[in-house]
């Protein structure tokens, strides 16, 4: 029987040995947040089932969460045809995903030239992170 880590040797890692996650909300598609991922975080993500990132500033595993209580429990990964980029589809917990306090980490819209902020913040963020 193949080891349940087999999986990570069909992946095109970057030069860094990272990979792009998108985090999609299972229900609602909306794209809220896309980080990095390394072996160990993505091997950890489909045996936990809660998304774990690599923090390329902190060189360090990063439990979505952690600290904000903003979890993610993954309901399916998704590879794409190129086997380097992973689509995480997720259950976002609080409704926030991003470290402004908004849903997505999408909420700047681009009109006439002009980013536009179209989202509103949900939880001011110095009531989220110590």
């Amino acid at each position: 029987m193949a080891p349940m880590t087999d999986f990570l040797d069909e992946i095109t890692w970057d030069e860094d040995g990272l990979l792009p996650a998108i985090a999609q909300d299972a229900e609602t598609d909306r794209i809220l947040m896309v980080a990095w991922m390394n072996r160990e975080s993505l091997a950890l993500t489909a045996k936990e089932q809660r998304a774990v990132y690599w923090s390329r500033s902190r060189q360090k595993l990063w439990r979505k969460g952690e600290e904000s209580g903003h979890v993610q429990h993954v309901k399916e990964i998704r590879l794409d045809c190129d086997s380097d980029v992973i689509v995480l589809k997720i259950e976002q917990v609080g409704g926030i995903a991003c470290h402004t306090g908004r849903e997505s980490c999408f909420y700047r819209v681009l009109q006439d030239g002009t980013w536009h902020t179209v989202d509103p913040v949900l939880k001011d963020p110095k009531n989220i992170y110590s």
